[in-house]
């Protein structure tokens, strides 16, 4: 069975598509498409979701890369199949390797490398991994011409903070990223992605935590929600 999915029309032999909690059999805080949490949903719903994902993209769900995700600045090479390692990113530059990256408030981000050998890294980047270099090791992984999309997570309508953090920001990301007491990880995410000498940077500007009937957000329901994500190979 098909889900909706957010395409990306990616620069080159790539598939990449966003979830949304649409599509899916998980119940209850859960409903519907719950990609991760396997320990609090129903590990056979979660198993169903996932291998609905990977058929709406034409890839073997047993072939799926994860990561066990720590908010941290580890890129794994992705393996097939491989679901044991600590990581916020995984790359691959092999064609056929379908890796996903879990959000649920947190930015899902996509880099391809452009007009050389093809490469691939999905990203979980939160206000942890953008400030601590998530991208820049997402980018550095892939080296050469880059391209990237910045996907669902929560926006500055909604993302409020504490004073440490958004200090944190106005440092490293100059005092636009901060809107009275609301942090735009967007436009941060963009700022870092140029720095790492990310060429084109799409935005998707959609927030996770206004669209309950589209996404699972952890700000606006806690810890009992689902998570969506980005999927994503070398075709």
């Amino acid at each position: 069975m098909s889900v909706p999915l957010i395409r990306w029309d990616a620069p080159g032999p790539y598939t990449v598509a966003f979830s949304t909690r649409l599509g899916g059999v998980s119940e209850g805080s859960f409903e519907s498409l719950n990609l991760g949490r396997r320990t609090r949903d129903n590990p056979e719903n979660v198993d169903e979701n996932r291998r609905r994902l990977c058929a709406s993209v034409g890839v073997e769900p047993e072939l799926l890369a994860l990561n066990r995700q720590v908010h941290g600045t580890t890129v794994n090479r992705a393996e097939p199949g491989d679901r044991t390692k600590d990581g916020d990113g995984l790359w691959t530059d092999e064609a056929g390797v379908p890796m996903l990256a879990f959000s649920a408030d947190c930015l899902p981000i996509a880099v391809v490398r452009v007009n050389s050998s093809p490469g691939l890294a999905l990203l979980h980047a939160g206000r942890l991994g953008l400030l601590a270099g998530i991208v820049q090791a997402g980018a550095s992984a892939l080296d050469g011409r880059l391209a990237a999309i910045v996907g669902p997570g929560i926006g500055p309508c909604c993302y409020e903070v504490g004073e440490d953090i958004l200090a944190a920001y106005r440092a490293r990301f100059g005092s636009d990223v901060v809107r009275g007491r609301n942090l735009d990880l967007w436009t941060a995410a963009e700022r870092v992605l140029d720095e790492a000498g990310v060429d084109a940077v799409e935005r998707l500007d959609v927030c996770t935590a206004c669209n309950a009937d589209r996404f699972f957000s952890h700000r606006r329901d806690g810890a009992l929600t689902g998570r969506q994500g980005v999927i994503g190979f070398v075709a």
